[in-house]
């Protein structure tokens, strides 16, 4: 799709403290679809303790929108595993 001269293409990487982390992040991303799935496409990925979002958009104001949404959602999983991420690693299974 990013060999599409309409389409834009933004990746961006977010490191966390851990591997475990990220996936905490992709998953609790994944779950909400896109909006516009004809108009916004998104791919989301871990490689060790790093997330990868690659967004394909048909605009350059979606691209804007979409990332900065996505970086909302980014900041309140990372403020939930501040807050509750070290008990959790820590219950007794």
């Amino acid at each position: 799709m990013s060999s599409d001269p309409d389409w834009h293409t933004i990746t961006i990487r977010i490191p966390f403290a851990s591997a475990k982390h990220a996936l905490i992040a992709m998953q609790a991303i994944q779950v909400d679809a896109e909006l516009q799935p004809h108009a916004v496409k998104r791919t989301l990925s871990v490689e060790e303790d790093v997330l990868i979002a690659t967004f394909d958009t048909l605009t350059v104001r979606l691209a804007r929108l979409t990332v900065n949404s996505f970086l909302e959602n980014v900041d309140l999983v990372v403020r939930t595993l501040q807050e509750f991420g070290p008990q959790a690693d820590h219950r007794p299974s």
